[in-house]
């Protein structure tokens, strides 16, 4: 028996059963213990029944993937065992009811410990409601893996005690002392993974999506509008949560189009604003978002893309969008595609993109994913520094500049940089005038063939620009690799796990992630991709969206390719495993 530094646990059962909330708070208690935590929330689109999970890898270092192995299962119905038994190591353990009708020797015979308490019970006598069973369960996991009690009273107390009352509070604490108190007496002797506080400074349990919103609000985001579209919305949420706090008006529209014309006339005011979707929504907004090129008007939106086509599976997760929204809208004009992998990068692209939106007043996509918006990771607060936050707001006109000015003013007026002086609407001597036919400087529509040309001209140089802004693909690993993994947004932490995993098998192997994708940063993957003897594309979609842009690009073809298109995310053993079995093999 001894500590172990990696585990998992796995709660499941019907949708409202409770796996997803006593998941979270579980992570909360390991998170207070100082350990590292990422939760992966997984569940079907259904508002009841269906099957749904959730997955904690808890560790004594930071991370960032779920992974393949679990060592306590929690189910609270039949199809969990069905569902998820293959997944539990030898010596794991399944804590269950006693009254649930599975043969203890489907389990023993994979070396997988039945730890059979009567949580039903226990959550009736000493809470008074069965629905309690699940904090029984967690109690029982927290019991035998030796997680100090007083953890999972605390996160009772916070959750509880001033929400819902102290009897609320008192009875899941009773309950819960109960089935830790069992778990450890009966099934902790013989249980071999445990855990071991690490007491540090606070940490918080953040997502994606909240990192996005948080980045946003420092920037000084004040509009959101949105239609809610699994899985953006818990930005809206975040925001609106917030919103009294931070001044910002949170617009929940009747769709998808007036979300982002709405955003698109609150920038024309002057306002930093966004919108929020996923693809399907993003489908909608596409001729909207040409208007905001057409009329330079700045324009943050993000994609937390899902499964497609169409509904598609629409609580999954992958990378589908990428060449969508690099392309989406008829005719050719500038645009920023971010692509953050972390939380931190989450975070700094919901700042940066509202500086590329105006500094160059184009529209900026943010992309994401179902994984990467809901799943969960403990980080130091510091990680999402407040520093490195800049505020640009490019040539936008004061009053004191329009009071001084003695021209006509252009709103589209034909500059060197190709970024016009922007007025807002309402000072006498900027009257805005704008259109979404193609127009002369002062706004007013034009048919002529020279104009079209200037200003087309005019809008692309700031593509140009933007480049210069758009940082580097982050390159981590040895050096002089043989085998360089390539990869873009969520996959970040997969990756870099399976990185490690095969250097520690003697490899020279790199790891290549873009964080900003478009413009293309052209000379600096050029710069290391040609030195590289072995590449391999991986992503989560079916055709290598990224490996064609890169081939499109600098001409270089990615041969090697681990795509995944299920709908469920990568797992650091599994990209390790492919990238063996499927590269190395034939190297």
């Amino acid at each position: 028996m001894a500590v172990v530094n990696d585990m998992t646990f796995k709660m499941g059962g019907e949708a409202g059963q409770g796996a997803d909330t006593s998941g979270h708070g579980f992570a909360k208690a390991l998170t207070r213990a100082g350990l590292g935590v990422y939760g992966l929330q997984d569940y079907m689109s259904r508002i009841r029944g269906g099957h749904n999970f959730f997955q904690i890898r808890v560790s004594d270092r930071d991370v960032q993937a779920t992974s393949d192995a679990v060592h306590v299962l929690m189910p609270l119905d039949l199809e969990t065992v069905h569902e998820h038994l293959n997944e539990v190591v030898p010596g794991g353990a399944v804590i269950m009811d006693s009254r649930l009708k599975v043969d203890d020797g489907l389990l023993t015979s994979r070396g997988v410990k039945p730890v059979r308490i009567p949580l039903t019970e226990i959550a009736q006598r000493e809470g008074g409601n069965k629905i309690m069973m699940n904090t029984a369960s967690l109690s029982v996991a927290a019991g035998i893996s030796g997680l100090p009690f007083e953890y999972i009273e605390q996160v009772i107390l916070d959750n509880f005690g001033s929400r819902k009352g102290s009897k609320i509070a008192d009875a899941n604490i009773a309950v819960a002392r109960a089935a830790y108190d069992e778990g450890a007496r009966e099934f902790g002797p013989d249980f071999d993974f445990k855990l071991e506080p690490r007491p540090t400074k606070p940490r918080m349990l953040i997502n994606g999506n909240q990192a996005i919103a948080f980045g946003a609000a420092v920037a000084g985001c004040r509009w959101i509008s949105m239609y809610p579209m699994t899985p953006a919305t818990t930005i809206t949420e975040w925001l609106a949560a917030h919103h009294r706090k931070l001044g910002i008006v949170v617009k929940e529209c009747e769709d998808e189009i007036t979300a982002v014309l709405m955003a698109i006339g609150a920038a024309h005011a002057g306002v930093r604003a966004m919108t929020a979707t996923s693809g399907g929504g993003l489908s909608l907004m596409v001729e909207a978002v040409g208007l905001s090129a057409m009329t330079e008007t700045p324009l943050v939106v993000v994609d937390a893309q899902r499964a497609g086509p169409s509904t598609g599976l629409p609580t999954r997760t992958e990378q589908s969008d990428l060449q969508f929204v690099m392309h989406l809208s008829q005719g050719e004009f500038p645009r920023v595609v971010l692509t953050p992998g972390t939380v931190e990068e989450c975070f700094q692209a919901g700042w940066r993109a509202f500086n590329f939106a105006e500094k160059y007043q184009i529209p900026v996509f943010i992309l994401t994913d179902m994984n990467q918006s809901s799943a969960i990771r403990a980080i130091d607060p510091d990680r999402l520094s407040l520093d490195e936050v800049t505020i640009d707001r490019g040539e936008l006109l004061t009053d004191v500049d329009l009071d001084a000015m003695t021209e006509e003013y252009l709103r589209h007026k034909l500059t060197p940089s190709g970024v016009s002086p922007r007025a807002l609407p309402g000072h006498p001597k900027g009257i805005v005038l704008t259109t979404s036919d193609e127009h002369y400087e002062d706004g007013q529509a034009v048919e002529e063939a020279e104009m079209r040309v200037l200003q087309m001209e005019k809008r692309m140089r700031k593509l140009d620009l933007a480049a210069q802004d758009i940082r580097a693909p982050l390159v981590e690993g040895a050096a002089d690799a043989d085998l360089t993994l390539v990869a873009w947004g969520s996959t970040y932490g997969p990756v870099h796990e399976a990185r490690l995993l095969l250097a520690a098998e003697g490899l020279k192997v790199n790891h290549l992630h873009y964080h900003e994708v478009w413009p293309f940063p052209t000379a600096r993957t050029e710069q290391i991709l040609r030195n590289s003897r072995h590449i391999v594309d991986i992503e989560n979609n079916y055709t290598g969206q990224l490996a064609l842009v890169i081939k499109m690009m600098t001409g270089i073809d990615i041969a090697h390719r681990v795509l995944k298109y299920s709908g469920r995310p990568f797992t650091g053993d599994e990209i390790a495993r492919k990238v063996r079995e499927g590269v190395l093999a034939h190297v």
